[in-house]
């Protein structure tokens, strides 16, 4: 940061989010796998904040649960305004002194970078009492407007109920973010008064007290997606739209190929390395990292996995949580991976599910092959030395152990080690009757000719 004071952030987190009908807190509505406050909260975290307040009011146990000590939690009730809402986080920060920030909970993609820049504009030689996040509106609609002569100070701030017809046609409008000495914080926010249409407490009057006292206060502007707030499930759905556009460009700059990127998903936190190639319709859930030169093919669900460089998985493959496939691994179509790894060029190409297993490199899983993980309370571990080959239609019955280059034969269900370089067969005999089947088509067919006479 350009300053050495110390920094606190509060974001406001209070609102009732009726117009998302969910029983879950609008901020903890997912996007890309994060809830939108987490998004927010790590963009924050870059700055290293001595002091987190979000203030809550309905739903305050979800936040509670979600936060732990992360966070100091602040109760707003009644809930008066985003001005009364800052002023509960005062006892949270008594004794602190720095620079505040206040953001919103519902607004999750403000970068760490623009946090920096508000905080920075405080220290500028104006020494500018606040510093509010502008942005200029496509349409401007019900926003509070910013009236400014040189676009870095601030002649007045209007909320749109307040505003004259003239102000309403300004296209600089206030995102309701801001960064503030905390001496001089509570202070200003004490002078506000809610004589305004909605009968408020509202957070940008400190620009006027301020006024008042012939200090000016500053701006610093950014795009309008970044501070655009999300209150209602379509709301919800662009701003998932938005992330994910974003995130299928960053990857194709960094080397990756996408075939239909509008069909490929990725969360939050996902990975990949230089030439990998992602087909058509493939989710990438929380916690994947795909190595360089790895081919993903099409319709594969990956969560909590880790490709090594060179691999293959798919089609129609789900990798779950544990999956790690080392280099040059292959998982095909109707493959299920979870927990277990698969070493340097193993393979799994067809309608198998490896749960709980180690698996050596070169080994060869055949088809319908099944590692019996689970006695209905309990998981058990499969471990298959390198270049094992397990034969198609198998199950495994945990714990076993599949020694190094041994063979198990197709339709066999295992239930105890195979030693290295073994063979091992558990299928009944063949039954062989001579003649059988001839007999039973003749009898048949002449049965079937008396009964259409």
């Amino acid at each position: 940061m350009v300053t050495q004071r110390a920094f606190a952030a509060i974001v406001l987190a209070a609102g009732k989010g009726t117009r998302m009908k969910s029983d879950l807190h609008k901020v903890l509505q997912p996007i890309a796998g994060r809830p939108m406050l987490e998004h927010l909260l790590a963009s924050v975290a870059e700055l290293a904040p001595q002091h987190t307040v979000v203030v809550t009011g309905h739903g305050r146990e979800q936040i509670e649960t979600q936060l732990g000590e992360r966070a100091t939690i602040a109760h707003q009730e009644p809930q008066l305004g985003t001005g009364h809402a800052v002023q509960q986080a005062e006892s949270a920060l008594a004794g602190f002194e720095g620079d505040v920030l206040i953001l919103y909970g519902d607004v999750p993609f403000v970068t760490a970078d623009t946090m920096r820049r508000m905080v920075a504009r405080l220290h500028e030689a104006d020494a500018p009492p606040c510093v509010v996040l502008a942005f200029r509106a496509a349409d401007p609609g019900a926003y509070g407007r910013i009236v400014s002569e040189d676009d870095r100070t601030i002649g007045k701030m209007v909320e749109f109920k307040d505003a004259t017809a003239a102000e309403r046609q300004l296209d600089l409008c206030n995102s309701g973010m801001m960064a503030v000495r905390s001496e001089d914080l509570f202070g200003l926010l004490a002078r506000v008064t809610n004589d305004n249409a909605a009968g408020e407490y509202y957070l940008p009057d400190i620009v006027m007290v301020a006024q008042k006292d012939g200090r000016v206060s500053a701006l610093v502007e950014t795009d309008e997606a970044e501070v655009q707030g999300i209150n209602s499930r379509a709301e919800l759905a662009r701003a998932e739209a938005q992330w994910q556009a974003d995130q299928r460009e960053h990857w194709m700059a960094e080397g990756a190929t996408l075939r239909a990127p509008e069909t490929v998903f990725f969360s939050y936190d996902t990975t990949l390395g230089r030439d990998v190639t992602v087909e058509p319709n493939v989710v990438f859930g929380p916690g994947v990292t795909v190595a360089a030169g790895a081919h993903i093919r099409a319709f594969s669900h990956l969560e909590g996995a880790r490709v090594g460089e060179g691999c293959e998985v798919g089609p129609y493959a789900r990798l779950r949580p544990g999956a790690v496939l080392e280099r040059d691994a292959k998982v095909g179509n109707f493959v299920e991976v979870k927990k277990a790894t698969l070493g340097e060029g193993a393979k799994a190409n067809h309608l198998s599910y490896l749960g709980d297993a180690e698996i050596g490199a070169g080994a060869n899983i055949g088809a319908g092959t099944i590692t019996c993980n689970y006695d209905g309370y309990f998981k058990y571990k499969t471990t298959i030395g390198p270049r094992a080959f397990i034969g198609s239609n198998s199950a495994l019955v945990a714990p076993v152990r599949i020694g190094a280059d041994a063979i198990v034969g197709a339709g066999s269900t295992v239930t105890r080690d195979v030693g290295d370089g073994e063979l091992r067969l558990v299928r009944a005999d063949q039954n062989v009757k001579p003649g059988w089947a001839d007999r039973f088509h003749d009898t048949m067919k002449r049965k079937k000719a008396a009964e259409t006479k």
